[in-house]
């Protein structure tokens, strides 16, 4: 009796000092340290998943920071995801680690002081081939080297932040962000023809689009927007985009969505 308490009180111990054990479930996310990915880094975090927050600066961002000394099932580390040494140095040293989702979140909308540049005659192409790679390459380097990683998981979801304004089929209003748009039809082209290939291993990969979100990057665009109706908090977004992914299944695997389940037109 004496040895089965011992025994017991070891394992409490162990899973109290290891508390990102093998069986909790996992979430990467790119593009962690601002707007909606550090909001999905705090609210898995929240829920006691195991999250690996990944950023592209040279040293971890306050923020996430702060959440990992807060959770200890928090995880941070450095991929810029247009660099593919980063995303396979990351992807090597988690080579034994299954990740039940991975969001593709990290992405570039516009250059700071630079509004006209994705213009129609003042285009920057320097910022063309900068959302491209970010926005476009990044999540099919992610993908191919994390995709053990997923198979070996449970769930077995890749999601990909994606947004209306890529829709071919429904015009978004105005001539801005060409190159964003661009960025966001490619990738939604991208994760369809995925979803495909990576069916066979019962893997789900679906494009979210999060809504009309304020996030600090739109208001320093947009401060009138703070007030906005028409617009939404980070955690009102990301929750719903939660549960979202909790119920999607193979089913669902190549399609375009919004924040709440409700497909979306190409």
């Amino acid at each position: 009796m004496i040895l089965l308490r011992l025994a017991a009180a070891l394992t409490v111990a162990a899973v109290l000092a290891h508390p990102l054990r093998a069986d909790a479930q996992t979430v990467l996310i790119t593009g962690a340290n601002a707007g909606i990915g550090l909001e999905f880094a705090k609210e898995y975090a929240a829920r006691s998943w195991t999250v690996i927050a990944t950023h592209h600066h040279s040293t971890a961002p306050a923020e996430l920071a702060q959440l990992a000394a807060r959770y200890k099932n928090v995880r941070v580390e450095k991929m810029d995801v247009s660099s593919k040494d980063d995303v396979d140095a990351l992807a090597g040293k988690l080579h034994a680690v299954p990740i039940d989702v991975v969001i593709n979140n990290a992405g570039v909308y516009f250059k700071a002081g630079a509004p006209a540049s994705q213009s129609f005659g003042h285009f920057d192409y320097s910022l063309f081939d900068t959302i491209m790679a970010v926005n476009v390459r990044g999540p099919l380097m992610v993908m191919e080297a994390f995709a053990a990683n997923v198979k070996a998981s449970r769930q077995k979801k890749f999601v990909a932040i994606s947004s209306t304004v890529g829709s071919l089929t429904q015009p978004f209003p105005g001539t801005a962000a060409i190159f964003y748009r661009t960025s966001k039809a490619a990738l939604n082209k991208e994760m369809q023809t995925l979803a495909q290939v990576l069916q066979p291993d019962g893997v789900t990969v679906v494009m979210i689009h999060p809504g009309q979100v304020r996030t600090d990057r739109l208001l320093s665009l947009a401060p009138e927007l703070s007030k906005s109706k028409d617009y939404m908090d980070a955690p009102e977004s990301v929750s719903q985009m939660i549960r979202t992914i909790d119920k999607v299944t193979i089913a669902d695997s190549g399609h375009f969505m919004r924040y709440d389940g409700l497909p979306l037109g190409w």
